[in-house]
């Protein structure tokens, strides 16, 4: 039996491409890992969770652990709802739906907005998950270019200009991440941001906005673009797997109440109540503001740490963008493959993310590089910086 011609003609069309996470470097024992996109082991809040946990079976027994779940659900969405509120953005109870994560929102919403003649605008370099999730279904991609003051917009509105005069589709959707982008950790600056929300309104598009990195800032805090919204064309997706902890899948989506609906038809009881419950009974007994903080502090530190390694040690073919929060560092290498690069850096024992995997067309991420300081400890990235220097002027 051949179980492949069972499969539906978009599952066809989907795994004709890159396998999920091709991306992901296999590393060697000892690696620097400048590559990991994740909280370092000693930045998870491991004995406040298992506190929470214990407080939560001590008050509701077996609650939690049935499907229905348990009353701290319905509390963690309050508590989003606030920390939202506390960032302009006024949701009701229909405006907000929990997710096991930030990227199974961006597949649900995939699935109501998106299909085969759907035209999305991606930013150029984006996200590579999330450009893996678009492209099980559509193939249709208008890619819009970043520079050091994020997504420009001058140049996603003659684009969508000409496709109009040419009677060309407009995309349905633009997804974004406006506030230190994965993987530029560039930011969106306000004229920007409400250029792009003109734009929506003009030409007819909805917003996702991806904004898993917006509280990990080092000076200021950046508006996010719901917050701007005043017609409800904007998306929000947020996270706690930045701040909290990836492992236990708690993400949302804020969109007016007829998208919600829709998206909570397709996701139907696919919830994680207990680690949910979990998550509500940790922000019940920890501040969440003094924790914000000390990442923030951290993160900044090992940023500063970072650009101060790449200034001293990388020779002048080398440039990069200053990031002002989140997780990384978008270096460009002139005239270098950095993929072909990626083995002698992790023979010499440091990792990275090749840029061509953040790309549409692979060829345009040829000559970058993504590196995170959100893993490595401070010492750790001085001499992931001095090795992976090594390799370049080898080159």
């Amino acid at each position: 039996m051949n179980s492949e011609s069972f499969f539906a003609e978009s599952t066809k069309a989907a795994l004709r491409n890159n396998p999920p996470g091709e991306w992901m470097p296999i590393l060697p024992d000892n690696c620097i890992r400048l590559s990991s996109g994740f909280p370092a082991p000693n930045l998870i809040p491991v004995e406040q969770l298992q506190a929470a946990v214990t407080r939560l079976l001590e008050d509701e027994k077996d609650l939690p652990l049935h499907y229905v779940g348990s009353p701290k659900m319905a509390k963690l969405k309050e508590q989003i709802k606030d920390k939202l509120f506390r960032r302009g953005i006024r949701v009701s109870e229909e405006e907000l739906l929990i997710t096991s994560g930030a990227c199974q929102a961006i597949d649900l919403v995939a699935r109501i907005l998106m299909d085969h003649e759907t035209f999305v605008a991606i930013e150029s370099p984006t996200y590579m998950e999330a450009l893996e999730i678009f492209q099980n279904y559509t193939e249709h991609f208008i890619s819009i270019p970043v520079d050091e003051h994020g997504l420009q917009t001058n140049k996603l509105e003659a684009i969508l200009a000409e496709r109009e005069s040419k009677e060309l589709p407009l995309p349905r959707i633009l997804y974004t991440i406006p506030t230190f982008q994965n993987p530029t950790g560039t930011t969106m600056t306000t004229d920007r941001r409400k250029h792009v929300l003109e734009l929506a309104t003009k030409y007819d598009f909805l917003i996702l906005e991806d904004d898993a990195y917006g509280e990990l800032y080092f000076h200021e805090q950046a508006a996010p673009l719901k917050a701007m919204d005043n017609e409800g064309r904007v998306l929000h997706l947020g996270s706690l797997s930045k701040v909290v902890a990836p492992g236990m899948r708690i993400g949302w989506i804020t969109a007016t109440p007829e998208l919600i609906t829709a998206v909570d038809w397709f996701k139907k009881d696919l919830d994680h109540p207990f680690t949910q419950a979990t998550m509500a009974s940790f922000l019940e007994k920890n501040d969440f503001d003094k924790r914000l903080k000390f990442l923030r502090e951290i993160y900044q530190r090992k940023c500063t740490v970072l650009l101060s390694e790449l200034d001293q040690h990388m020779p002048e073919s080398v440039s990069w963008y200053v990031s002002e929060g989140g997780y990384f560092v978008w270096v460009k290498i002139a005239g270098v493959d950095t993929s072909e690069l990626l083995t002698q850096a992790l023979d010499e024992g440091v990792s990275y993310i090749p840029g061509k995997h953040f790309f549409l067309n692979q060829q345009d991420g040829a000559e970058y590089l993504r590196l995170s300081f959100s893993y490595a400890e401070e010492e750790e990235i001085v001499e992931g910086v001095q090795k992976l220097s090594k390799v370049i002027k080898q080159n």
